[in-house]
C-alpha cells in the first residue's frame, strides 16, 4: 500500500514538471518568443564539416534539456507563482528561467558562424538563418553554406635575420603549399616557431614578431600566403645560476646534489624556455618544497642571464589524527588513524611516514561465537624517493623522467569472532613517467605478503571447514597460513579521452625454480614449502579500457570494458582471496550490491560466506554510460553495464561456475539504471540506482531470469554510493 502511495507521488511530480515546462510560455510577453530549439545544419555537399563544434559559436542557446530530452529546469522554474514568497523564489533558483528569443544575438551568430567557416579555408561561405514560430515557441536553424575551400598555392617565407632562418631550417614546418588554408593552422605555425626560437636562446622573442600577409587568388580558387619574421634578434646565454632558500632561517633544506639534478637550467648553456619548464616541474614535485620562483637578471649592454632560483620548503613534520565510522553490511563501528610524516628526511625531499590505525566493529547475527567483536589494529610505514634508486641508469634517463621509488612495511592484526589473522607485507616498486607524455609505469620489483592464522574457532571449524558436507576448497584455502612473493609492471595511459590501464603480474615462479633445484621440501598435499609454508604461484593480467564515445558542450556517452585473468598453478591450485575478482558493486554491474554475482550460473547459498565463494579467475566488464549535466552542480547519468566472474577449474561448492566459451552470452549478467552525481570540482559524490535486466543465475520456471520484463524492485533494485566516476 504504502509503495503504491509513494508511486503515485512520483508520477504526479513528474506530470506537474511536464506541465509546468509547458505552461513556461505563460509569462512571456507579447511579441516575444521562447528559443525552444536551435539546430546548425550544412548543406548536403559539404557534409564533412563538424557541424558539432560550430554549435560553439551559437550565442544564444534555448533551455537546457535533461538527458537531451527533457526540459526539467525550465518546467521547475515555470511551477513557481508570481509572488516573492521563499517557495516560489527557491523555484526559481532551482530552475532555469525561459530563453526569449533575440533577433540581434541571431544576427551576431550568422557573423560569427561565416567567419569561422572563413577561417577553415571556406573562404565565399555564407550562413543563412530560418526561424519556426509555433504559438509562443520558435526554433531557429543556420543553414551553413560553405562554398569550395581554398588551398594554399603560394608559400613564402621572409625572415630577415639570417641567424633565425638557419634555427628554423632545422624544424618541420606546419604549413606547405597544396594544404586547405586554414587560419588555425597560422596560429599553430606562429607558437610552434615561438617556441622553437625560445628554445634555442631567443630568451626576449614573442610571437607579435611573425606576422602573415595573404591575398585571395580567384583564377586558381587559392590563396597567396607570407610569413614575415621581422628584426634582427639576439641569443642569451647563462652566465651563472644561484639557488637560495626564503625560508625563516634563511637556509637551503635540499642538499647541492638534489638541487643539480632538478635544475635543466645550465650556466654557459643557451637560454632555454623548456628547460626553464622542466626545472620549475621537477622542484615542483618535491614534497619538501612549497613553492619556486626562477627571476633572469640581465647583465649590462650584454647577451648574458644570470638565474636566481628562490626555493621555499614545507615544514618537514607533521602529524595528522583522523576519526572516522564504519559500516560493514549493517555492522556499526568506528576507526581512528594517527600519522607521522617527514618530507625531507635526508634532505633529498624523500617522504617517510608512520601510521599507527585501530579499527572496532559490533558484529551481529553470530551464534556460537564466544566474541561478538571486531577489532584491528595496523601500523604501516612508508619511505619515499622522488628519484630512482636503480644502478646502471643514466644521468640523462634519470632527468628526463619523473620518477618515484617507494619502500613500504605494514603489519596487520585482524580479531574476529570467528577466527584471529595477522598479515606481514614488504615491497620495493617504482613508478616513472616520461615528461609532457600522456604514459605513466610502474614497477613492483618485489612484493613479499605473509598471512598468519594463529587461531579459528571452534565453531566455525565444524560448520565450515571440518563439515563433510562442505568441500568449498576455495573457502579452506584461504584460512591457511600463505606467503605470496610477487612481481608486477603496470602500464597507463590517459589523453582526457582516451584511458587504458593494463597491469601484469606474477608470483611464486623464482621460488619454484630454487625449490626444484635445492630440493625443498613438501607438504602432504606435495606443495613445496618457504619457512614451513606453502606458497603461491600463479600469474595475472588485468586490462582496462575508456574511451569518450561522443562529447558534447553538456552530454557525454562514455564506453568501459575491463578484462581481468588469473591463473593459479604449479604450487597453487586456487589464488589467494587477495588476488580473486568480484562482480557487482558500485565500478562493476551496477544491478547486484558487490561481491554478490556470479561466478556464472551460481546461487549464493550462505550469505555468511558470499565474499569468499562469490569470487573468480577471470572477470569482464562491459558499460556504456550516457552523462549530462543538469543544474548547478549535479549531473545525471543513464547506464547499462553487463559482465561477469568465472573460474578456470570447476571447483565444488562453486557449481556453475566455470567458464565455458559456449555458454558465455548465457552467464551474462546484465543490468541498467540511472545516477546522480555531485560535483565539487575536487571530489565527486555519486549515487546509482541500478536494476537486474538478465540475471544467469536463476531458478528453473522463475521470473528471475529475465527481471527486465518481469521486475521486482525488492529482487532486482540496488543502490550505491561511491566517491568519484565509475570508470
Amino acid at each position: 500500500m504504502k509503495r503504491s502511495i509513494i508511486n503515485r507521488y512520483i508520477i504526479l511530480s513528474a506530470v506537474a514538471l511536464i506541465l509546468g515546462s509547458c505552461s513556461a510560455t505563460r509569462d512571456i510577453p507579447a511579441g516575444n518568443y521562447l528559443l525552444d530549439d536551435v539546430k546548425v545544419v550544412v548543406d548536403g555537399k559539404y557534409r564533412d564539416i563538424n557541424t558539432s563544434q560550430l554549435k560553439n559559436y551559437v550565442r544564444q542557446k534555448g533551455n537546457s534539456r535533461w538527458f537531451s530530452a527533457v526540459k526539467l529546469p525550465l518546467g521547475v522554474y515555470a511551477l513557481a507563482g508570481r509572488d516573492s514568497s521563499w517557495l516560489n523564489r527557491t523555484l526559481r533558483q532551482m530552475g532555469e528561467a525561459p530563453v526569449i528569443y533575440d533577433t540581434l544575438q541571431a544576427e551576431m551568430t550568422c557573423r560569427d558562424l561565416q567567419q569561422a567557416l572563413q577561417n577553415k579555408g571556406y573562404l565565399d561561405a555564407q550562413v543563412e538563418l530560418f526561424v519556426d514560430c509555433k504559438k509562443k515557441k520558435i526554433d531557429a536553424v543556420y543553414v551553413l553554406h560553405p562554398g569550395k575551400p581554398y588551398y594554399v598555392c603560394d608559400l613564402d617565407f621572409e625572415i630577415e635575420d639570417t641567424a633565425v632562418a638557419r634555427t628554423l631550417k632545422k624544424r618541420q614546418s606546419i604549413l606547405h603549399q597544396g594544404m586547405q588554408f586554414n587560419v588555425e593552422a597560422l596560429q599553430q605555425e606562429r607558437n610552434q616557431i615561438t617556441q622553437w626560437l625560445q628554445n634555442s636562446g631567443y630568451y626576449r622573442f614573442h610571437k607579435e614578431f611573425i606576422t602573415y600577409a595573404a591575398s585571395k587568388d580567384e583564377t586558381q580558387h587559392g590563396v597567396n600566403l607570407k610569413l614575415q619574421l621581422t628584426q634582427q634578434h639576439k641569443t642569451y646565454t647563462i652566465s651563472q645560476i644561484n639557488c637560495e632558500g626564503v625560508d625563516d632561517d634563511g637556509q637551503m633544506h635540499l642538499r647541492q646534489k638534489v638541487l643539480d639534478e632538478n635544475t635543466f637550467i645550465e650556466a654557459g648553456g643557451l637560454y632555454s624556455a623548456a628547460d626553464l619548464q622542466n626545472t620549475y616541474n621537477h622542484f615542483g614535485r618535491l614534497g619538501a618544497v612549497r613553492y619556486t620562483n626562477i627571476a633572469f637578471e640581465q647583465h649590462p649592454d650584454t647577451t648574458l642571464l644570470d638565474a636566481k632560483i628562490q626555493i621555499i620548503t614545507n615544514k618537514p613534520s607533521t602529524i595528522s589524527f583522523q576519526p572516522e565510522g564504519t559500516n560493514t553490511a549493517g555492522d556499526f563501528g568506528a576507526a581512528a588513524s594517527l600519522t607521522y610524516q617527514n618530507r625531507n628526511l635526508f634532505r633529498g625531499s624523500e617522504t617517510f611516514s608512520l601510521q599507527l590505525r585501530g579499527a572496532y566493529e559490533a558484529i551481529k547475527g553470530l551464534e556460537g561465537y564466544s566474541n561478538q567483536n571486531f577489532t584491528e589494529y595496523s601500523v604501516e610505514s612508508r619511505l619515499s624517493f622522488p628519484r630512482f634508486i636503480m644502478p646502471f641508469l643514466s644521468r640523462d634517463f634519470r632527468r628526463r623522467t619523473l620518477a618515484t621509488s617507494d619502500v613500504s612495511l605494514i603489519y596487520d592484526t585482524q580479531d574476529r569472532p570467528e577466527f584471529h589473522r595477522r598479515v606481514l607485507t614488504a615491497g620495493w616498486s617504482y613508478q616513472w613517467r616520461p615528461q609532457n607524455h600522456h604514459d605513466s609505469y610502474r614497477f613492483d620489483l618485489v612484493n613479499l605478503n605473509y598471512v598468519f592464522m594463529p587461531w579459528i574457532s571452534d565453531t566455525f571449524k565444524k560448520e565450515y571447514l571440518d563439515n563433510e558436507s562442505n568441500q568449498n576448497v576455495i573457502l579452506r584455502y584461504n584460512y591457511e597460513d600463505l606467503f605470496i612473493m610477487r612481481m608486477g609492471f603496470g602500464y597507463s595511459y590517459n589523453n582526457g579521452h582516451v584511458a587504458l590501464r593494463t597491469n601484469v603480474e606474477t608470483a611464486g615462479n623464482l621460488l619454484g625454480v630454487c625449490s626444484k633445484l635445492f630440493g625443498g621440501a613438501k607438504n602432504d598435499l606435495g606443495q613445496y614449502k618457504l619457512f614451513n609454508i606453502a606458497y603461491a604461484q600463479y600469474v595475472k593480467g588485468d586490462f582496462d579500457y575508456t574511451q569518450e564515445l561522443m562529447k558534447g558542450v553538456k552530454d557525454q556517452l562514455v564506453f568501459h570494458i575491463g578484462l581481468g585473468l588469473a591463473y593459479p598453478y604449479g604450487n597453487s591450485q586456487v589464488l589467494p582471496f587477495e588476488k580473486r575478482y568480484f562482480s557487482g558493486g558500485a565500478n562493476s554491474v551496477r544491478g547486484w550490491t558487490v561481491r554478490s554475482l556470479g561466478p556464472g550460473r551460481y546461487k549464493d547459498k550462505d550469505g555468511r560466506i558470499n565474499f569468499i565463494t562469490q569470487t573468480g579467475d577471470i572477470k569482464l566488464d562491459l558499460n556504456v554510460e550516457y552523462r549530462s549535466h543538469l543544474f548547478w552542480k549535479f549531473n545525471g547519468a543513464a547506464f547499462v553495464d553487463a559482465g561477469n566472474i568465472w573460474t578456470f577449474r570447476e571447483y565444488e561448492g562453486q557449481e556453475g561456475g566455470q567458464f565455458k566459451f559456449s555458454r558465455l552470452l548465457n552467464d551474462m549478467a546484465v543490468s541498467y539504471g540511472l545516477g546522480l552525481r555531485l560535483n565539487f570540482d575536487y571530489f565527486i559524490l555519486r549515487f546509482d540506482l541500478g536494476m537486474k535486466a538478465v540475471n544467469p543465475a536463476y531458478e528453473i520456471d522463475s521470473d528471475a531470469h529475465y527481471p527486465l520484463i518481469h521486475p521486482k524492485l525488492s529482487r532486482d533494485l540496488a543502490f550505491h554510493f561511491a566517491v568519484g566516476m565509475p570508470f
